[in-house]
Formats: C-alpha cells, structure tokens, sequence
C-alpha cells in the first residue's frame, strides 16, 4: 500500500465509522522515519481539505499521516466536514516534508520547488517594557511548493504571510524553505 491509498483509507473509514486505522501493511520507511506531513483532499480537481504539520509531532511519518488526513477531512477551517456521500468524488495528495530551514537571501526561493514557512515577531514594543520572548507567540504561516497560480517567491511570501495574518510592513518575519516528496 502506498501513502496516498493509505490516507484515502484513513479517511473513509473515520468518515464512515468515525475510527481511525492502523498503519500495517505500509512500508518501513514511513514506520520508522520521522517527517512533517500535510494530507490535500480534493473533489473534482478542486481543494476540498489541506491539513498538516511542517515538523514531525507523532512518532512516525504513518501516524503523521493519519492525524493530517482526519483533519483535512474534518478540521479545516475552510470547509465544513467532509461526507459519506463525497467519498467517491475525492482525491488526495500526501505531502512530505523536509526539515525547513531559514533562509539568508529571498535570492534562495523558488516557488516550484521549494515551501516557505513565515514566522513573525513584532518590529517595534510599547516604551518602557521589557521585551521577552516567553508566553509570545508566533504567527505562522505555511505554503507547499508547486502551488498552481503561485510563481514569484514575492506572491508566495504575500500568501504566507495572509494565511497567518502577518503584516509584513509592521512586523519582522523569519523565512524557512522546505522541500516536500508529494506522493499523489
């Protein structure tokens, strides 16, 4: 079985029963590796659910899968919950992800081949305030490579940066690239 037929399993079956399977029958190097995954979820070409993590959170690129793929069918923000009645209209792409690393030069980005992750922090803090970075949080935001209608690595900043709701003209970002192995 490959990554893809698995997270299709995945699906289907927490859709239809609400449980979620195992990972036997999958080939070691997604029982023993470690990675990042997104699980896409399409119907009729069109986006349907785009769930995942750019590090790895579970013990294994298998359990990655699963916890990506029943939340791009039942979590994205975007979509109401995927349905018994959709499942033959689906289609999905698994995503794996290399370890992101930041970049030193917008030069080194190339949308096609490479995922950007944008991290921001504030460019100025109330006067007279000790500035920490503990109980701050991040704003984040993430874009596969090889998006169709993406070609600049300025537009694909540009969306990064709207997805986590960044403003790049009021606060600094941190920019990682990342390459995925998209198994369709």
């Amino acid at each position: 079985m490959n990554l893809v037929q698995f997270a299709k399993q995945v699906v289907e079956e927490y859709v239809k029963s609400g449980k979620t399977i195992s990972a036997a029958g999958l080939p070691e190097e997604f029982l023993k590796n470690k990675a990042g995954v997104f699980v896409t979820i399409y119907k009729n070409k069109e986006l349907r659910g785009c769930i995942g993590t750019y590090l790895p959170t579970k013990k294994n690129i298998a359990e990655e899968t699963i916890q990506s793929a029943i939340a791009a069918a039942t979590e994205d923000y975007r979509f109401g919950e995927i349905k018994k009645e959709e499942l033959p209209e689906l289609s999905y792409e698994v995503s794996v992800l290399e370890e992101p690393k930041p970049i030193k030069n917008r030069k080194e980005l190339d949308p096609k081949k490479y995922g950007i992750v944008v991290k921001s922090l504030p460019k100025t803090y109330p006067t007279g305030l000790e500035v920490t970075l503990e109980g701050f949080r991040f704003k984040t935001g993430l874009l596969l490579p090889d998006i169709e209608g993406i070609d600049t690595a300025e537009k694909q900043i540009s969306i990064a940066c709207q997805k986590a709701g960044i403003n790049p003209l009021k606060e600094n970002i941190t920019i990682y690239k990342f390459k995925v192995k998209k198994y369709q």
